[in-house]
């Protein structure tokens, strides 16, 4: 049923058709030593009270940092690492590994939490991301490391999604955005002092404390979650049986289509047997997953979350935003270290001015949304994210700092007013024996979008540096792509006109990777528009009175 619409310029109705979840479906409450706190209709803490629901917010920014810490962390120690255990050829897996685990576990956890609660979910989820980080502490060798990442990536899929749906729970829709502004304040903070931190260990400690610092952090917020997050109880009836055969496809697909992702063009070329092989085996198992959620009673990924064009355009549109990240996460530092000549914490500060303009903007987006709408809001955000994309390309050669930098600054802007609306926008579109489905959903496309950016955006720039060595109107240079970044770490060793242009090789290179992001920008636009619905179908339980 579609109602009237309500003052964020949406549609309230329940897009299922269904009523609201009721009693058995509501929301959540914080611990207040008495009886228990009722929960807000539309999923809030309501009578909580404000001193345990900061607690449980507060446990919920501790649970959320576990996650955004780890990668800028444990990248600052890789040369430590592998001095110690070796492996130097197969560490990228460190991170790929995680990648990869968290990637394909989030619609597994996003339906569990649906089914047994988010608590459950979220407390076993920490409780298997510390055992990963004190498992890697103890690693023996670069092997055992990865193996042991790879456990630590099957926690963070549950602490990922869950606190994002938990986000929701939370706060009724009005107050939906003070807590997802937080929560962007963590991954900000986290790109910030991530990478000082990993290099302070990794010069005056053992690389072993990146993961064991862990520990009290997780060991906090698992003591505060369990005390003071209360889920309703629901009803036995209404559980299904578990999809484990779905479970276990997702996993695979997901997990043989991100491995020829991560190697493709590296171990092997794209078009080799071993990549056309891993990617024809992914293809054969989606359709198997395909036919085995159909049959499912209770699928892992159920056929809505792509028949509701709401749900559909969000994880579309954020698919195309974990695409066009790749550009200034990835390729912004080595652009700054490479072309500019900055140094490794300078050419980090240069790409951690977007982290520090997005939760400003996030937090604002609320006021943008509510006078013109979700889909309008975002469609603004992400036309400003494609026009500030292509200036970089049209920056002068050399740059001076300042002008990646204040282009990073307006880009973190754009996407902060981009996303929010979206996450906000479709979590209120579901009741909440469905929001983990929904929040992991989009979340999942993120994640699978940000792998083949990196994949596509990676052949880019090795095809354009390839092309300019091999036309290269002088001597000198490298003979090959391994040794450009050693070339550029000595450019002195270079005559100066050769070094200029390796410099600019890589400029070129870098350009055409952002017009690829800005490709994918107006693509995510074009989803807003011709995909997304005006007006967001926000239930009548989520309404903002």
């Amino acid at each position: 049923m579609v109602g009237a619409e309500e003052s964020t310029g949406e549609r309230t109705g329940d897009a299922t058709g269904k009523g609201g979840d009721g009693p058995a479906g509501g929301g959540i409450s914080a611990k207040t030593g008495t009886a228990g706190a009722s929960a807000h209709p539309g999923g809030g803490a309501g009578a909580g009270g404000r001193g345990p629901r900061t607690s449980l917010v507060t446990a919920l920014m501790l649970a959320m940092a576990l996650v955004a810490l780890d990668s800028s962390i444990v990248s600052t120690a890789v040369p430590q690492i592998v001095g110690d255990l070796g492996g130097f050829a197969v560490f990228s897996w460190l991170f790929a590994g995680y990648l990869l685990a968290v990637t394909v576990t989030l619609p597994v956890y996003g339906k569990l939490s649906d089914t047994f609660g988010r608590k459950p979910v979220l407390l076993f989820g920490i409780a298997l991301f510390l055992l990963g980080s004190l498992l890697c502490a103890l690693a023996w060798n670069m092997a055992a490391l990865i193996a042991f990442r790879l456990v630590q990536g099957l926690g963070g899929g549950a602490l990922q999604g869950t606190v994002q749906t938990l986000a929701a729970d939370l706060y009724p829709l009005k107050e939906r955005p003070k807590i997802q502004a937080r929560m962007s304040s963590v991954w900000a903070a986290s790109a910030v002092a991530g990478p000082a931190l990993g290099g302070f260990i990794a010069a005056y400690a053992d690389w072993r404390w990146i993961f064991l610092i862990n520990l009290p952090l997780g060991g906090l917020a698992l003591w505060m979650l369990a005390r003071h997050l209360v889920e309703p109880v629901r009803s036995p009836g209404r559980r299904g049986p578990i999809d484990w055969a779905g479970a276990l496809g997702v996993f695979a697909c997901g997990g043989l289509l991100l491995f020829a992702l991560v190697q493709g063009g590296v171990a092997w070329p794209w078009l080799s047997v071993p990549s056309l092989g891993l990617l024809g085996a992914s293809a054969a198992l989606a359709a198997v997953v395909v036919a085995i959620e159909r049959r499912a009673e209770e699928p892992i990924l159920p056929g809505w979350v792509w028949r509701r064009r709401t749900i559909a355009a969000v994880n579309l549109a954020l698919g195309a935003l974990g695409l066009l990240m790749v550009a200034p996460l990835v390729f912004v530092p080595t652009y700054a270290q490479s072309v500019l000549g900055l140094g490794p914490v300078s050419a980090g500060l240069v790409m951690s001015a977007m982290t520090l303009s997005w939760p400003v903007s996030a937090a604002f987006s609320q006021h943008v949304y509510r006078r013109i709408g979700f889909r309008n809001s975002a469609a603004g955000g992400i036309s400003l994210a494609a026009v500030i994309l292509l200036a970089f390309t049209l920056l002068p050669h050399p740059a001076r700092p300042w002008q990646p930098t204040l282009i990073m600054l307006l880009l973190g802007a754009a996407l902060g007013l981009f996303q929010l609306p979206l996450i906000v926008g479709v979590q209120s579109t579901v009741g909440w024996s469905e929001r983990g489905t929904t929040t992991a959903s989009v979340l999942f496309c993120r994640q699978v979008g940000q792998s083949l950016g990196a994949a596509l955006f990676g052949a880019v720039a090795n095809a354009t540096i390839a092309s300019r060595l091999a036309h290269a109107p002088m001597t000198g240079l490298p003979d090959h792509l391994d040794g450009v970044s050693k070339a550029l770490d000595r450019p002195e060793l270079l005559p100066r006109v050769a070094a200029d242009y390796l410099r600019e090789s890589v400029s070129v290179a870098v350009d055409h990777i952002f017009l690829g992001a800005t490709a994918a920008a107006v693509a995510a636009l074009l989803v807003l528009l011709l995909v997304a619905p005006r007006h967001f179908p926000i239930l009548e339980e989520q309404r903002e009175d």
